[in-house]
């Protein structure tokens, strides 16, 4: 395993595949486009004349060519009359709380990568869940350890069935590697494993950021 491999964040980890979707980047393009044309007319931020900025309609999403995005969580950023900020509107399209980050950045900032949280998984992974009543008239003391010992029992089973139980960056890297190897032509060819890169990159990378922040 490489250094850079090894030293991937979770959040990096979602930005690889990400910034490898043709959507994406055709999306920043045309953004970048836009927010260069309205740099030369009113100024770079932080010393634009932001007065005039926030008059001209181009500052304003939707992007035109990018569709309908999906539900954002968290707040987005607008104007008196509810309009959202070109930069947020986009942002939150793929994930971010503000400013969409150029797909050519390979080792982005912590800052840079201000992911908002994202939306709850609609479909579980039935093998790893596992639901658990409690019975508030008991004390929780000893249901609560009960519940710690089927987990790990559970846990346990998956790991002898090979299933990574709890996933994490540290189970998933070195997977996900080999995905990247795929869609940049590294590897041979593998229909299964391109598949799989290709869903990550078109909105699965959502999934890498839901598990825990650990590396």
């Amino acid at each position: 395993m490489s250094d850079a491999v090894a030293r991937r964040t979770r959040d990096q980890w979602a930005w690889e595949f990400l910034r490898r979707n043709p959507d994406y980047r055709a999306d920043y393009v045309r953004f970048i486009a836009i927010w260069r044309a309205l740099e030369a007319d009113y100024g770079a931020p932080p010393n634009r004349d932001f007065s005039r900025w926030k008059r001209d309609p181009r500052a304003y999403g939707p992007l035109p060519g990018a569709g309908d995005p999906p539900p954002a969580t968290g707040e987005l950023c607008s104007v008196d009359d509810d309009r959202v900020l070109l930069e947020c509107w986009l942002g939150a399209k793929w994930g971010f709380y503000k400013f969409p980050l150029d797909p050519a950045c390979e080792d982005p900032t912590p800052e840079q990568l201000a992911w908002r949280p994202p939306p709850a998984d609609p479909t579980p992974d039935p093998a790893t869940r596992v639901d658990i009543a409690f019975d508030l008239a008991l004390p929780l003391a000893p249901q609560l350890e009960a519940a710690r010992f089927r987990l790990a029992s559970r846990a346990a089973e998956l790991r002898r069935q090979g299933i990574a139980a709890p996933r994490s960056v540290a189970s998933e890297r070195d997977h996900w590697a080999a995905l990247l190897r795929q869609l940049d032509g590294d590897d041979p060819p593998d229909p299964g494993r391109m598949a799989e890169a290709r869903a990550l990159a078109a909105g699965g990378y959502r999934d890498i950021l839901r598990l825990a922040d650990k590396t």
